[in-house]
């Protein structure tokens, strides 16, 4: 099978978070050659015209979509996907409107609240949108205790932006627009607050399986050394500055005493229903808070997590006894199944 492996376009002057898009690349590229698969690499600008193109010299029976940002915003990514609509052409994971909703946060927890998913309460976004939902009480309830917020990019995912000041400690409802007003061009010019569940944080990865998604081997991501004037965060320097602190003592762990089923089977449960209501395809990760009273939290919803080899999802698919070409022809047949169901 001819697959095309299409990638946001990166330069040298690239963060971190959006070079690790090569190193997905290339494990992706190793497992189709494992495969047997003819396989060639595409990268994607803003000049979709030039990536049109190129994809009609391929001709590939199928588009391997690893396309995370368009010009450095996250905002754009499901531009690409788009371009595949028109262009009939199938691709890997989730569809474009799914992309959407779930890189916007605000959309994604109004889903997830109208669905009766718990999701911490939140304000904004800064600037204003006309068609987000107005946050009724009944959307941006819990947990009521906090007192603290924590600021966030409404599209950039990645905890693009998150560091220990991102927390707003003590700060009335009535200033937090203030805040946000300030933060949002750092934050590429759209934020919120969030509810800041201090607790646990678990990661789930999903995967696509010729009879539906399995839930793979929960992960709990382990605070190790942070005392009380720590906040406990998995920020960006925990994610992508090997020379950190926090990139050192943040381990994920995925074995749990028996009294922590009960909560793992309510998180894999939790997975499953953001899989169903947002038409997830392929592969995903959805990120939970646990609150002190053992109550979990949705925060975020991602229809297009890192596959790089060292990062949560892979690290859940070693857990379950899954080789890196297993999922990524996972990910390839459900691709092909769901554009077979729309007549592709």
């Amino acid at each position: 099978m001819r697959v095309a492996v299409v990638h946001n376009a990166v330069t040298d002057d690239s963060a971190p978070d959006e070079r690790d898009v090569l190193v997905q690349t290339e494990f992706v590229m190793d497992a189709l050659g494992h495969l047997a698969h003819e396989a060639f690499t595409v990268p994607c600008s803003l000049d979709l015209d030039r990536v049109k193109d190129r994809l009609e010299q391929i001709r590939p029976d199928i588009v391997f979509n690893l396309v995370e940002s368009l010009g450095g915003q996250g905002r754009l990514a499901h531009l690409f996907p788009a371009l595949l609509d028109t262009m009939t052409l199938p691709y890997t994971g989730s569809p474009t409107l799914t992309l959407l909703v779930t890189t916007h946060k605000i959309m994604a927890k109004e889903r997830l609240a109208i669905s009766g998913l718990r999701t911490p309460a939140w304000l904004g976004p800064y600037p204003p949108e006309p068609l987000s939902l107005a946050p009724a009480e009944s959307l941006r309830r819990g947990p009521a205790e906090t007192d603290l917020w924590i600021v966030k990019s409404v599209w950039e995912h990645a905890s693009f932006g998150m560091e220990e000041d991102a927390l707003l400690a003590s700060v009335a409802e009535a200033e937090i627009e203030t805040v946000l007003k300030e933060r949002a061009p750092r934050l590429k010019g759209s934020c919120f607050a969030e509810a800041f569940v201090d607790g646990r944080e678990f990661n789930l990865a999903v995967l696509a399986g010729p009879n539906g998604p399995q839930i793979l081997p929960p992960a709990e991501i382990i605070f190790e050394g942070y005392d009380d004037h720590k906040p406990r965060i998995v920020g960006y320097r925990a994610k992508w500055a090997e020379d950190s602190y926090e990139y050192h003592h943040t381990p994920r762990r995925f074995d749990f005493p028996l009294e922590d089923d009960g909560l793992l089977a309510r998180l894999e449960a939790d997975a499953a229903s953001c899989w169903r209501i947002f038409g997830i395809g392929g592969f995903a990760r959805v990120d939970f808070r646990v609150d002190s009273h053992g109550t979990p939290w949705i925060l975020e919803v991602n229809a297009n997590p890192c596959l790089s080899p060292d990062a949560g999802f892979a690290a859940a698919l070693t857990q379950a006894g899954l080789s890196y070409p297993d999922a990524v022809e996972r990910i390839l047949q459900d691709g092909l199944r769901t554009h077979k169901k729309i007549g592709w």
